[in-house]
């Protein structure tokens, strides 16, 4: 079965926690100003009523009953995100319903005045509940009587100006049907006669007739047409048939035909003919110039006259006709009289297909007006159906609306009205303390996460861990827990440090340095390491502090120890060891003092080598071949020597030490330190290739860090009770250092 870890969870917990005890003191201001103010104002606050009444909005009962004015006062909402709700609303807290109810109830303010419709209106508060068609309606006051009036108030007052706003609303209607009327009644007038003077002019009856009977006819016609020049056709050849028979043209044939049949032509015919006979009997009888010839050749001559004068009259011209020729066998009579026939059939069928056919263009002619015809008519027909419509609808409204402005129309009820409240509303005193409380807490917390969060300094053992990645070779407790505050020292910004492994070497602190010494021992087990430098990324961390301290540690355990104050800037442990500074470091460097008459001793087994006169130029002594000659004296006649240098922020005298010396102990003191000085002494220490050997994390709060024990190279070892007992790691063996609880 999977273990599920929750350390992570529990370091954020932790972490969190560690912030707030940091930042104790102005979380705690904020909380006490917070409840502070939470108690004036739940002192100060005087009770308050509130009063509620409802409305319910909907269509008006009698429209609805009577079918009259059904859309008078309708809500309709305009916005897609707005209800008719919300509109009912607003006109309830608008000016004049406001203005109403403080004039009629008499409101007054503090001073006497009348009540500001905008103070009143602050107070009424009106919404919707939700998924109904109800208005909740309140208004609170100090007091109780004053706070229902106003609301019923504005209930009756509401209910007045709805009932007015709809009947304004049909009356509005009514005079605007009442001008369209006449309008309108004119349009359908003037539409009216449109489509009859279309009509008349067209000759219009029915047009959808009209276009079928023509098609119908177009197709008779075509049909007549066709049939006939069929005919036509077989009387032409039957009078050319005719005509060749006879051996006439046409002309003659009719001609001839008329002769014979008129009866006066006809008549001096036949008294031609009998005169001819006459004279041709007589001419046998007697000779030329007898009286009785020449009687009848006279009356040849006249009869030839006349015939030929009836000829002219009854053919119409003056051709000289023969005699002979006007008379014909009955044969011949036959072919004429049939080819008469003929030939007036043949005209009538002419003339029939030329009747049919401007009939049947008349009948297209007019088909293909009939759609244009009808396009006209469907318009005018259109327009008069619209002012029908038109006038229909606007006299029927007139007369609904008419009765339904008569009408109490109205979209509201009352669904309960307000009663006199007996018990104040809002937060309780309490209530408003504990509510201050609580925003104090989160105040409180959100102050210290954000002063937490803007301070930029290494605050725990674990970001400095994080932070450098060095070896952690010992971690100081906090100095003065136990009320032992150092001294100030002239010339110091700060208290002079105590060499606590001298005067308690059995503390905790003690321990602790003991611990350091015996790590760096183990660092050294391969190649003995004799001279070390201890410094800082930035100034006030403990090195000075640290450095007199280790050396006393590493003295106590028999070797021989020098401590030399390479700080020429800023010395101290001249003050921390209570030993003058006459001569020292800078002295011999130049060669105004010994070494042996410089150095100083401090306790058994440590020597002291103060700094000395401080110099115009401390760089140029340190990094001398003087100063390179004098450590490897140093290294030589003692078995430890421990450099005390300048912090690394602005000085490279802790890098020219550390070039010459077996490595460098940098400090690190937890709220000193901010991530930026700590970045840029790292990446100062890795460009100029110093050897680090680890660090030393001084100055350590038990109480701000994560658990309460320490680590250092390995895992935590629990807590015991014995105060004396030590366990951490050296390199990998496990030890500790006595916990805040252990010391208690």
């Amino acid at each position: 079965m999977e273990i599920k870890d929750y350390s992570s969870e529990e370091i954020d917990v932790q972490r969190y926690w560690l912030i707030l005890r940091r930042r104790w003191l102005p979380a705690a201001g904020v909380l006490g100003g917070v409840l502070a103010i939470a108690t004036a104002y739940a002192l100060v606050q005087r009770p308050v009523y509130q009063a509620e009444g409802k409305l319910l909005i909907k269509s008006s009962s009698a429209s609805e009953l009577t079918g009259l004015g059904e859309t008078l006062g309708q809500l309709k909402a305009l916005g897609g995100q707005n209800t008719p709700l919300d509109t009912q609303a607003e006109i309830i807290r608008s000016a004049p319903i406001v203005q109403g109810v403080v004039e009629s109830l008499g409101l007054k303010d503090a001073d006497g005045q009348p009540l500001a419709a905008d103070i009143l209106a602050e107070n009424l508060k009106v919404k919707g509940v939700t998924g109904t068609d109800v208005l909740q309606i309140s208004y609170e006051s100090e007091q109780p009587r004053e706070a229902s009036k106003v609301v019923n108030q504005v209930i009756e007052l509401f209910l007045k100006n709805n009932v007015q706003f709809n009947r304004a609303e049909a009356i509005s209607a009514r005079k605007f049907i009442e001008e369209q009327l006449p309008k309108t009644e004119e349009a359908v007038r003037q539409a009216d006669s449109a489509v009859r003077r279309f009509k008349e002019e067209n000759k219009l009856i029915s047009l959808e007739a009209e276009a079928g009977q023509a098609v119908k006819l177009i197709g008779d016609l075509e049909g007549q047409i066709t049939q006939t020049q069929a005919l036509l056709a077989d009387a032409n050849e039957r009078s050319q048939q005719l005509r060749s028979q006879l051996g006439l043209d046409s002309r003659q044939v009719v001609m001839f035909a008329s002769l014979s049949q008129a009866p006066a032509v006809q008549e001096v015919f036949v008294q031609l003919q009998q005169a001819q006979s006459q004279l041709a009997i007589q001419q046998t009888r007697y000779r030329a110039g007898h009286p009785t010839v020449t009687a009848l050749q006279r009356q040849v001559m006249a009869l030839n006259s006349l015939l030929t004068e009836r000829v002219a009259q009854v053919s119409g011209n003056s051709e000289a006709v023969s005699p002979g020729n006007l008379q014909v066998g009955e044969l011949q009579q036959g072919l004429i009289a049939e080819y008469v026939t003929s030939e007036s059939e043949r005209l009538g069928l002419a003339q029939r297909v030329l009747l049919l056919s401007s009939a049947q263009a008349q009948y297209r002619q007019r088909a293909s007006k009939l759609p244009q015809l009808e396009q006209t008519q469907r318009e005018l027909a259109r327009k008069l159906e619209a002012a029908q419509t038109t006038y229909g609808t606007l006299l029927a409204r007139q007369q609904a609306i008419q009765l339904a402005e008569n009408q109490t129309i109205g979209n509201a009820r009352i669904l309960s009205s307000a009663i006199v409240p007996t018990q104040p509303v809002g937060a309780s005193k309490m209530m408003i303390v504990a509510a201050g409380g609580v925003v104090g807490l989160l105040l409180a917390a959100a102050t210290a996460f954000t002063l937490d969060l803007l301070d930029r300094s290494v605050k725990t053992v674990k970001e400095a861990r994080e932070l450098f990645g060095y070896t952690l070779l010992s971690i100081i407790p906090a100095f003065g827990r136990d009320g032992k505050i150092s001294t100030y020292a002239g010339g110091l910004d700060q208290p002079v440090p105590r060499v606590i492994v001298k005067d308690a070497p059995c503390s905790a602190m003690g321990d602790a340095y003991h611990m350091l010494q015996a790590n760096l021992k183990f660092l050294s087990s391969d190649d003995e390491l004799k001279t070390i430098v201890v410094t800082s990324s930035v100034s006030k961390e403990g090195r000075s502090e640290v450095a007199a301290n280790l050396a006393a540690a590493i003295a106590q355990v028999g070797r021989r120890v020098l401590l030399v104050d390479a700080d020429m800037r800023h010395p101290a442990q001249h003050h921390i060891w209570d030993l003058m500074n006459l001569a020292g470091l800078s002295n011999v460097i130049v060669d105004q003092v010994a070494l042996d008459a410089a150095v100083q001793q401090a306790m058994p087994n440590l020597r002291v080598l103060t700094s000395g006169v401080m110099p115009p130029n401390p760089i140029a002594l340190l990094d001398s071949k003087r100063m390179n000659s004098l450590v490897a004296t140093f290294s030589r006649d003692y078995d430890f020597v421990i450099f005390d240098a300048p912090a690394m922020a602005g000085t490279a005298d802790s890098a020219v030490l550390g070039k010459m010396a077996d490595g460098i102990l940098l400090v690190v003191h937890p709220g000193v330190v901010d991530s930026a000085s700590a970045n840029s002494a790292k990446e100062f220490m890795a460009q100029s290739g110093q050897k680090v050997l680890g660090m030393v994390i001084n100055g350590v709060n038990v109480r701000n860090e994560p658990d309460s024990y320490f680590y250092y190279a390995g895992d935590p070892v629990e807590e015991t009770s014995d105060s004396t007992q030590r366990s951490g790691n050296f390199l990998g063996v496990p030890f500790r250092v006595a916990s805040r609880r252990d010391r208690s």
